[in-house]
Order: C-alpha cells, then structure tokens, then sequence
C-alpha cells in the first residue's frame, strides 16, 4: 500500500513539472511580429539579449517559465527574441536591411537583458533594462501598458 502511494506521488510529480515546463512563451522573429501586427495590431516586447549574459539566462529559466509571466506576454504582446550579438540573421525593418546586431545597436541597447516595447505601428515606445523577477516584471509592463495604450 505504502508503495503504491509512493508511486502515486512520483507519477502526479512528474506530470506536474511536465505541465508547467509546457508552458512557454511563443517567441517569433522580428518579421514574425511585425507581419503579424500588420493583420492583427498588438504591442511588441523586444527581448535583447546575449549568449554570454547571466541574467539573460537567468530571465529565461525563471521569469520567462513563470505561468503568469508566459499567460500575460503570450495574450498582450507579440513576443521577440533577439540576440545583440547575432551578425548573421538579416531581415529587412521599413524599407532597410538589419543583422539582429545592428538593430540591437539601431535600438540603442547598451545592457543585457533589456525589453523593448514597441507599439503597434512598430515605433520603441521605452526600454526597460535589466534583470527582473516575475511579478515586478508583469507590474512593470502593466504599468507601461497603461501609459501607453490607454
């Protein structure tokens, strides 16, 4: 009986953790986002980062898995990611060619991590530096929203 409940445990554990890392935040490309915000207009969270960054990595195992962090970004933005040291991926941006670097650069990002939020019709509205836990993170782009898209 005992291993039973054992194995009870284990089982509803396992598919626990399963569910959860099931939940992801649906990140596209830069033309992604912006043919999709020409059909369907929505705001842009631009998610710069680098390979070697700490807390990039830091945001993408804790934050970016948080549930509510991945409901919110998925249901109110067109999420991006895009790598500040990436030379090679190339995409063409209103009417100019751009590697993810240089737009990082274009984007005058200097610090890593760093969110840009764009509006619908694609102009940075701010950028919100730095490493951020979940619910501060949500908060902050609430708060963003409100100013920005009332």
């Amino acid at each position: 009986m005992r291993n039973l409940v054992l194995i009870l445990i284990i089982v509803i554990c396992s598919w626990t953790a399963q569910a959860q890392q099931s939940e992801k935040i649906n990140w596209l490309t830069f033309e992604e986002a912006a043919n999709l915000t020409e059909k369907n207009p929505k705001m842009i969270i631009v998610d710069v980062y680098t390979d070697w960054c700490g807390w990039c990595k830091k945001m993408d195992k804790g934050t970016f898995t948080d549930p509510a962090v991945v409901e919110y970004i998925n249901n109110t933005f067109y999420p991006v990611k895009m790598n500040a040291e990436n030379s090679k991926h190339t995409f063409t941006f209103k009417g100019q060619e751009y590697t993810e670097q240089s737009m990082a650069r274009a984007m005058r990002v200097s610090s890593y991590p760093n969110f840009i939020i764009m509006d619908a019709a694609m102009e940075n509205i701010t950028q919100m530096p730095g490493y951020r836990e979940a619910e501060p993170f949500i908060q902050t782009l609430q708060a963003v929203l409100k100013q920005f898209n009332p």
